[in-house]
């Protein structure tokens, strides 16, 4: 199994660029701070490499900011190349298949997007363009709705 999952800050913008046939990708990097501390008592901290595909890439790239904190999940993945000096170059970095965007509105370097509605998470399953979740605000307090009734009709209900 082949599965990661990471909550990080941003060290700079996405990076946007295009494959030759079109394919949008997007490149950055998260800081992860480590549970422990080292025997100096300071945290350490993990620099990772984040790669996203397609409508993903795209997303990251208009929403995510530097210092900007997101939930990553995805794959692990290696690859290698020959550089200008014809070294073998080893990298690894993970190939994000859903993204979160974590924090307020307030740590977002650029501004509010209020007609963006990413759903429950950009990887996948989201909505069709133009419907909108009124109750979901993906960059407030998932709990805001709470203690107001839901709708759910019987067919819904698994019992």
């Amino acid at each position: 199994m082949n599965k990661v999952i990471l909550i990080g800050n941003l060290t700079k913008d996405p990076e946007l660029r295009y494959t030759p046939n079109g394919v949008a990708v997007a490149t950055f990097t998260v800081a992860v701070n480590r549970p422990r501390t080292n025997q100096a008592g300071e945290r350490e901290t993990d620099f990772i490499n984040i790669v996203a595909w397609q409508k993903l890439a795209d997303l990251c790239a208009s929403y995510l900011r530097k210092g900007r904190q997101a939930a990553i999940e995805g794959r692990m993945q290696t690859r290698s190349y020959d550089n200008k000096e014809g070294k073998k170059v080893y990298v690894t970095e993970v190939v994000a298949e859903n993204v979160q965007f974590l924090g307020g509105r307030g740590n977002e370097s650029g501004g509010d997007n209020p007609g963006y509605d990413p759903g429950p998470g950009m990887g996948g399953g989201n909505k069709p363009s133009g419907q909108r979740n009124n109750d979901y605000d993906p960059f407030g307090d998932p709990f805001a709705s709470a203690g107001k009734p839901i709708n759910i009709s019987d067919d819904d209900l698994p019992f």
